[in-house]
Parts: structure tokens; C-alpha cells; sequence
């Protein structure tokens, strides 16, 4: 059993909880956040099934320029030695960029990027300074595709893509290991497609399981690599073939509605 923490952000649900029980199943005690007060029902449940281990959920909103910060005064109060960062949480959007809000701009770039950038900077320094540490940013297949209706995703995956490999450089010489996770999609019932389709598409390898992907970004992680993407082959096709079209044909495509 360890006696250092990790800590694991949207952790109520979906790849978040499955992160916070792969890393229970290795001795881990558990710093997890969510926005949403199941977290409290989440840290119960793996308290349950880890008795011997420390478990704390706490209801965090980490879409405030101050979040970071108060994440991390937190654990330095509850006297936390956090060795493992998981910066999981986010929203999955695909609109019109002037269509949003003020204020849900504003939310999902700072959590997309102000604060997984500012708990890497607080934590990596620690980690970094004790020459051990492990962080894992979830960044996203999208973070290469510049389209219509992902103005806001895809471009703040992509900052936390382009971050993640320099601290991964960076920080690899003092034993800290920095890695990208880019998922395609995940079975969690976050898109809005019909349950024949989702199961057709883990057939055919297109969408995988939530164990599945944290099975593969942990053990990414811990060999350091710098960036895993799950599944690979037919998201990086698909990724590969996007870029290739040119912005005339996006506009049809616009125009047509088919996308």
C-alpha cells in the first residue's frame, strides 16, 4: 500500500471513475473531484471496496481562474503528497462558437486549459523537485481536426496537447512522467447515438470500453511514454483524412448541413 495520493478531476463518472478505481486497484489513495455531488457516492463506494485506503471526494468547480489553486492549498492542508495527477475533467461540445454563451466559453477554456495547465504547474514543480511524479492530461482525437462546430473543443485539446509534450520533455529528465491520452470515442454515453450503433462500433474496434482506455493511458503512463491514442488505427486514419480536406470543401459540407 502507498502512502502518497493520486489526485483524479471529474471523478464522478465515466473515464474519471474508471481512473480513480485502476488507481485504487494499485495501492493509490484518492484525492477525486467532481462539480457533481455523486462524488461524495463515488468515494464511498471505492472506500468500500478499498478499506485500507484513504478515499476523499470533495465537490470542486474547476472552471474558476482560482481553481487550481484552491485544489491545491487543499491538499497541502490535509497534508496530501500527491505523486499521480489525472486532469480528466471536461465537457464534450460540438456547436457553433458564437452560439455559445459568455459563460460557457469561458467554462470550458478554463477547464480545458487554465486550470489542467495551472495543477501541472503546482503539482509538477513538487514532483519535479522530488525527481518523481506521474501526470496524465486527456486531451482528445479532436485536437487535430480545425472544423466547423469544434472551433472551441478541438482547439482547447489542443493547447493541452501541445502543453502535455513540452512538460513531457521538460520534466522526463527528473523522473516526472508526462503523458497525453488522446481518446476517439468512449463508450461513457456522452454522444447521443443509438445503442445498436455504439455496440457496432466496438466491433469494428471504432469505440472502446472506459476500462479499456484508462487500462491503456495508465499504462502509457507509467512506462512514460509521451502520448497514447485509443483507439489508434482508425482514429488516426480518420484524423489524417480530415486534414486533408481542404477549408473550400469544410464550407460545402457547412452549406450542404452535413455536418
Amino acid at each position: 500500500m502507498k502512502t502518497t495520493y493520486a489526485i483524479v478531476t471529474g471523478a464522478s463518472s465515466g473515464m474519471g471513475v474508471e481512473f480513480a478505481r485502476q488507481l485504487a486497484q494499485k495501492g493509490y489513495n484518492l484525492f477525486i473531484i467532481s462539480n457533481e455531488e455523486a462524488i461524495h457516492d463515488r468515494a464511498r463506494e471505492l472506500q468500500a471496496l478499498y478499506p485500507a485506503l484513504t478515499i476523499v471526494g470533495e465537490v470542486m468547480d474547476l472552471a474558476q481562474q482560482d481553481s487550481a489553486q484552491r485544489v491545491f492549498d487543499y491538499t497541502h492542508a490535509h497534508h496530501m503528497e500527491i505523486e499521480v495527477l489525472i486532469n480528466n475533467a471536461g465537457v464534450y461540445h460540438d456547436r457553433d462558437i458564437l452560439d455559445d454563451s459568455e459563460a460557457f466559453t469561458s467554462l470550458i477554456l478554463n477547464l480545458h486549459m487554465y486550470t489542467p495547465a495551472m495543477l501541472c504547474y503546482l503539482y509538477g514543480k513538487e514532483m519535479r523537485e522530488r525527481r518523481k511524479g506521474y501526470i496524465l492530461n486527456v486531451c482528445s482525437v479532436t485536437s487535430k481536426i480545425a472544423a466547423q462546430r469544434l472551433g472551441t473543443y478541438g482547439s482547447t485539446k489542443a493547447f493541452l496537447n501541445n502543453f502535455t509534450r513540452s512538460l513531457h520533455i521538460e520534466l522526463k529528465p527528473y523522473g516526472v512522467y508526462v503523458t497525453n491520452v488522446s481518446p476517439g470515442a468512449v463508450d461513457t454515453g456522452l454522444y447521443s447515438i443509438k445503442p445498436w450503433l455504439t455496440r457496432l462500433g466496438k466491433c469494428l474496434g471504432i469505440i472502446v470500453s472506459p476500462q479499456t482506455l484508462v487500462r491503456r493511458g495508465l499504462r502509457a503512463l507509467f512506462h512514460g511514454r509521451s502520448k497514447v491514442t485509443v483507439p489508434a488505427v482508425f482514429w488516426h486514419f480518420l484524423t489524417t483524412v480530415i486534414l486533408l480536406i481542404p477549408t473550400c470543401v469544410l464550407r460545402l459540407i457547412r452549406r450542404l448541413g452535413w455536418f
